[in-house]
């Protein structure tokens, strides 16, 4: 099995082991960017329920 592009060829155990830690970190951004987004949709459903029921009070 041949590195990828851009590592030095090194003892198996340290590239599987970079080679995690690299994968590792980019899950870990790719979790964060997942976050932000569910928070943001959880403000915005928040927000129009807050809309629904003030237009519902003010139209009784």
């Amino acid at each position: 099995m041949l590195p990828p592009f851009g590592c030095s060829p090194c003892g198996d155990d340290d590239w599987q082991r970079h080679h995690q830690q690299r994968k590792l970190r980019m899950m870990r951004f790719w979790r964060d960017g997942l976050e932000r987004q569910i928070a943001a949709v959880t403000a915005a459903i928040s927000t129009l329920e807050q809309q629904i029921e003030r237009d519902q009070a003010s139209s009784s």
